[in-house]
């Protein structure tokens, strides 16, 4: 495919810490990663879709046709099995609009309360959309497997961080390293694949 894009690729996303995540999974990119800050752009997408794949899909395009850049959006949440998948799309949302993140994290915690442990299973799912302003390219999609911890533990991360636990690690997500993190996360699998399709059109 050939290179029509210039060097920059935008990072579709006002939350800082996504922005932090996908800057260092970009950096072995062959592009110059920018954000909305340095592009001067402010604007709130409404995510209107039903599935991770439509929200990635809708701010990667609407930041694209903003920018004129080639942008890239994830759109990630929880999947917790005892609750038949929720929070799911709504993880963001899922104790109320303005709900901070611990807010959220008890939100959850409270509806799995006296939930034995081997009923906790839960995955974290990543979805990237890769989009220009014509369209969308191409879409990647990550998961990462755990168990939903009785109560938040360690400092790291955003979002349920503190209270997904992972077996193969021994720790909460929220205990490592954001370099760790990237590794094995769902953002970080489905990014390694985004990375990958990017060093081969530009």
């Amino acid at each position: 495919m050939p290179n029509t894009y210039n060097d920059k690729i935008l990072i579709a996303t006002n939350n800082a810490g996504k922005v932090l995540e996908l800057s260092k999974l970009l950096a072995s990119s062959d592009f110059i990663v920018t954000t909305p800050n340095q592009e001067n752009i402010q604007m709130d997408v409404e995510e209107t879709g039903q599935t991770f794949e439509d929200n990635a899909a809708i701010k990667a395009l609407a930041f694209a046709k903003t920018s004129g850049l080639l942008s890239i959006a994830d759109d990630s949440g929880l999947e917790v099995e005892y609750l038949n998948g929720e929070p799911g799309v709504r993880s963001a949302r899922y104790a109320g609009e303005n709900a901070s993140d611990i807010d959220r994290v008890w939100y959850l915690l409270d509806k799995l309360e006296d939930v034995e442990w081997s009923k906790r299973q839960a995955r974290f799912k990543s979805v990237i959309a890769i989009a220009d302003p014509e369209g969308v390219i191409e879409i990647f999609e990550g998961t990462c497997e755990g168990y939903i911890l009785f109560e938040p533990v360690g400092l790291n991360g955003f979002g349920y961080d503190p209270i997904f636990y992972l077996p193969f690690e021994g720790k909460s997500m929220s205990e490592l390293s954001l370099e760790n993190k990237n590794k094995i996360s769902h953002r970080g699998l489905a990014m390694e694949k985004a990375v990958r399709f990017l060093n081969q059109i530009n």
